[in-house]
């Protein structure tokens, strides 16, 4: 399997994503196409990577996926396949979050303006931005008297 490709397909369609995300106007079909279509095809692309190379039908490289040990999480990234599906999971996640940032903002009214940095930061650091927003929004779920 040519990784380089997969890898530079997910980040094609993870940068897309963010960019409509963060700059396109919130309508219902483009946050339902990025849930859908981006979220849900990374998670669908890491889902069928992940059993075709534990189930051997994709050579991935030696040695059996150890998720108990340093050593064996070091094992896994070691090869282009473990590098590729471990980053399709964060591309999944990060964007899943950020949608959820989006729209949570937009439905307590915070401007774009405030969004932008946020959203960019989940994008280059997931839980960094993920934090960052938890802090933002506090005060304001606060003043509303719920935490939701």
């Amino acid at each position: 399997m040519d990784w380089a490709l997969v890898f530079n397909a997910v980040n094609l369609a993870a940068l897309i994503a963010w960019a409509l995300l963060i700059l396109a106007p919130r309508w219902p079909a483009l946050l339902s196409a990025v849930l859908y279509l981006a979220v849900g095809g990374l998670c669908a692309l890491y889902a069928a990577l992940l059993v075709s190379v534990f189930s051997g039908l994709i050579p991935a490289g030696d040695g059996a996926a150890d998720f108990t040990t340093i050593a064996g999480i070091r094992a896994i990234f070691a090869s282009d396949a473990g590098v590729v599906i471990g980053w399709t999971h964060y591309l999944a996640f990060d964007l899943f979050v950020g949608l959820w940032i989006a729209r949570d903002a937009d439905a307590n009214f915070f401007g774009r303006i405030i969004q932008a940095p946020i959203l960019v930061a989940t994008f280059m650091a997931g839980p960094l931005g993920l934090i960052l927003w938890l802090l933002i929004r506090e005060p304001r779920a606060r003043a509303k008297g719920r935490f939701s």
